[in-house]
């Protein structure tokens, strides 16, 4: 047996309830992420730190209008389930990974993390009989899918052409100082 995977509910063991619960948790520790992200990006890349701030904001959205559906249908008390209770259910990379991240990586995690709450919100909208829960996931499942969207416009509006240029060179500046030069100087040195 493989450990801690028989202390893991399968997902389509989970009732309505307890999908709604793990889908307000996974917005809450998406914003997290974005946020982190965002604060990790700020001193180096402004811009970009604006659109992952953007994209906290939109999950934090989500997560309010799951709640008001929570509470509509099974009042206050939220059970707490999260992505690592369920078995078979996407996993986050830890946080403190990012500190080795480039921006082109972080963009791409997020771009994979919009893409699993989608393919989430598609099985669960599935799995629920109830009308209102059921339009909710399929709009959240939409909205996920314009995340893209969303990005996109974010980074429009705060990553113009020359802001992004001006990114892409400081990350490349950042790659040389960090991993090349270092590397080059132990060839020279003879201490590689």
């Amino acid at each position: 047996m493989i450990p801690g995977y028989g202390n893991r509910r399968r997902f389509r063991d989970l009732n309505d309830q307890e999908i709604l619960a793990l889908a307000i948790s996974s917005e809450e520790d998406d914003a997290r992420i974005y946020r982190s992200y965002a604060e990790r990006l700020r001193a180096e890349y402004p811009s970009s730190a604006a659109v992952f701030d953007g994209m906290a904001e939109e999950e934090d959205r989500h997560r309010q209008r799951l709640i008001e559906t929570h509470r509509k249908r099974f009042g206050e008390v939220i059970p707490l389930i999260r992505r690592e209770h369920v078995a078979g259910y996407y996993a986050r990379k830890p946080v403190w990974l990012m500190e080795t991240m480039s921006l082109e990586q972080i963009r791409g995690e997020a771009e994979a993390m919009e893409r699993q709450a989608q393919s989430f919100y598609e099985i669960a909208a599935q799995r629920t009989s109830d009308a209102a829960t059921r339009k909710l996931l399929g709009d959240l499942a939409a909205a996920e899918a314009g995340h893209q969207n969303a990005a996109q416009r974010l980074e429009e509006k705060h990553l113009h052409e020359d802001a992004r240029s001006e990114e892409d060179q400081t990350a490349h500046r950042q790659f040389l100082l960090t991993w090349v030069q270092p590397g080059l100087a132990g060839l020279m040195d003879g201490s590689v």
